[in-house]
């Protein structure tokens, strides 16, 4: 049923419905967010795993440090993924070079990851709004 407002009181009723909206979108973003950053730390285990192999103890090690971490300001949601072995991820990700000489090449195990929840975080979004 629509409510009735006086031209005094048309301000604060667009003020109103405005506040409800941004409070209604801000909840929605946050669970999103959560969501997409959950599900992510969860791919990357298990990508890690079936790249990396789950035989030896040192790489499943790795595969087990995948963590998030969750900030939410006044105007911003920010979900991190990121591996408690600092730098480990952008050596296996991107090849290193050897002690004796030589380089390993690099296996492409979080970017797939990263494009996939891209499409989710997007998906979610304009389902939710």
């Amino acid at each position: 049923m629509a409510k009735k407002v006086t031209i005094d009181n048309l301000g604060s009723a667009v003020k109103d419905i405005l506040n409800e909206y941004d409070n209604s979108v801000s909840q929605n973003l946050s669970a999103i967010v959560k969501k997409v950053t959950q599900t992510g730390a969860k791919a990357l285990k298990s990508e890690s795993q079936s790249t990396f192999g789950t035989v030896n103890k040192r790489k499943r090690k790795y595969a087990n440090t995948w963590t998030t971490k969750y900030e939410e300001g006044r105007l911003s949601r920010q979900g991190t993924i990121y591996n408690t072995q600092a730098g480990l991820p952008h050596l296996l990700e991107n090849g290193h070079a050897k002690v004796g000489g030589g380089r390993v090449d690099g296996r492409a195990h979080i970017k797939p990851v990263e494009n996939e929840l891209i499409r989710l975080y997007e998906s979610e979004v304009l389902s939710k709004l």
